[in-house]
């Protein structure tokens, strides 16, 4: 090999960013063993980040991309946002894509929750969530501009397996597992102009962003928000979160109330970030062997080149959509026994709550909350056996721009990777369709998992996702 060649996408892009922090004691309970349902405080602030697209030899806009500090909203919500967002950005609907960070302190916002405490307040902030990222979207249009898209790859051992077997227990829990090794991969995307000025960077690494749990009465975007910072202070330019494929991956230190462990990990993904940001040689460059030099040894020299023709023409390529696939559902249960469920759950969380029983309050209200989202759930459930699947496959030159619905397991951005060797392949899951919950590879069904409980989808779900878009990549060759 005489030359290295750096991944690299070469399009239009504009980036804005708009803060979207939930008002304090607007309803806040994500976690079931939770005892609070209104936030009390903010830890750090929410944001949202606007990019868009377009092809390099254009001057339109071609696609809308959001990447939002939030568990996610209910599918009628995040359609209602993508439609806002479409008319702001002047795309069609299907042009407009929405992510998550998935922090579980961000606030819970679903329909179901604004008859409980601090739910009136959920109606306006999801008004205003539109209003300001309608603004960013038209900002982020006017800056639209030639680009230059480095990637480079680094490694950070913050998020680890979370499917662990506890003997005590005699069954599954949803925690740190040291027995299985976990995707380390950090994927950081350098944004630089025509002058070579840093306009932005984005981290792609797969991690739920659980550190803080039931006892975490804040708002926070969890350890992303000190992973942005340590990122920003270095390079003074925004830093866009983008979240990967981590239905098995949490951080090995987390479900605390800590604010202080958010930040811990936060830190070690943003230094992983930086060094990744640091090894990239100057943008539209490939590195090339130069020949061998007569010294006290005889020394081999590389040397960065700027991009011929060709080169330039492959970093140039923008092309892909958005799409579905049918996926087979579950059985679903009836909504009478979720109701009946629910309602005895609750009845004996409030017995509990009288006698004193701290401990057996919590797990009643717990169980009493997962019957509620499986009423969520079936709200929106299509009729017949398979449920429309989104997901959208976009070339950027070099790269591959992955999104799906749901919450994959990380084995489907490590098939990619693996299929695809000579592509950079980001992969950015709960792009809507978040009433499907997780999907699991087929031979994890069955074992008593958590993912498997609230998940509508049937074995082998995932299996054919992988398949699917594995099609349409190979079809951007």
């Amino acid at each position: 090999m005489t030359i290295q060649r750096a991944p690299t996408s070469r399009v239009r892009l504009g980036v804005a960013r708009t803060e979207i922090t939930p008002p304090v004691g607007i309803y806040h309970r994500m976690w079931g063993a939770a005892r609070h349902d209104r936030s009390t405080g903010v830890h750090r602030p929410l944001v949202g980040d606007v990019l868009a697209f377009g092809a390099l030899a254009g001057n339109s806009v071609d696609l809308i991309r959001v990447y939002l500090d939030g568990v996610g909203l209910a599918q009628p919500q995040h359609d209602e946002l993508a439609r806002i967002l479409a008319e702001a950005g002047g795309v069609p609907l299907e042009r407009v894509i929405i992510t998550y960070s998935h922090t579980h302190s961000g606030g819970v916002f679903y329909p179901d929750r604004i008859p409980l405490p601090g739910g009136e307040l959920i109606p306006a902030y999801l008004a205003q969530l539109g209003e300001r990222l309608a603004t960013a979207c038209r900002q982020a249009v006017a800056a639209f501009q030639p680009v230059v898209i480095t990637y480079a790859i680094g490694r950070c051992d913050l998020a680890a397996n979370r499917d662990y077997w506890d003997d005590a227990f005699n069954g599954h829990v949803c925690g740190f597992n040291p027995d299985v090794p976990a995707d380390d991969t950090v994927l950081v995307a350098r944004v630089t102009d025509s002058d070579r000025r840093l306009l932005a960077t984005i981290v792609n690494y797969a991690c739920h962003p659980t550190t803080l749990a039931w006892d975490n009465t804040l708002i926070s975007p969890d350890y992303v928000g000190a992973m942005r910072e340590e990122v920003e202070k270095a390079t003074e330019a925004p830093c866009v979160f983008a979240q990967g494929a981590c239905g098995d991956l949490g951080p090995r230190h987390g479900f605390v109330g800590d604010p202080a462990i958010a930040d811990q990990n936060g830190r070690q993904l943003g230094y992983a970030a930086l060094s990744a940001l640091t090894s990239l040689g100057p943008p539209a460059t490939d590195f090339h062997y130069r020949g061998p030099v007569i010294s006290g040894a005889t020394v081999g020299v590389w040397a960065h080149a700027p991009f011929d023709a060709t080169r330039q023409a492959e970093t140039s390529h923008f092309v892909g959509g958005s799409y579905t696939v049918e996926l087979p559902l579950k059985p679903r249960p009836e909504p009478a026994a979720l109701r009946a469920e629910m309602e005895r759950w609750e009845a004996q969380q409030k017995d509990a709550d009288a006698q004193g029983d701290a401990i057996a309050a919590r797990d009643y209200g717990a169980r009493a909350e997962r019957a509620r989202r499986w009423l969520g759930r079936l709200a929106v459930l299509p009729s017949g056996s398979t449920f429309p699947f989104p997901y959208s496959v976009y070339r950027l030159g070099d790269a591959v721009w992955v999104t799906t619905g749901g919450e994959p397991y990380n084995l489907l951005q490590t098939s990619l990777r693996r299929q695809f060797p000579g592509r950079t392949i980001i992969v950015s899951p709960l792009a809507g369709a978040g009433a499907a919950a997780y999907l699991l590879p087929r031979d994890r069904y069955g074992k008593g998992l958590y993912q498997e409980e609230p998940s509508i989808l049937a074995p082998g779900c995932l299996e054919t996702l992988i398949e699917t878009i594995a099609e349409r990549i190979a079809a951007l060759e």
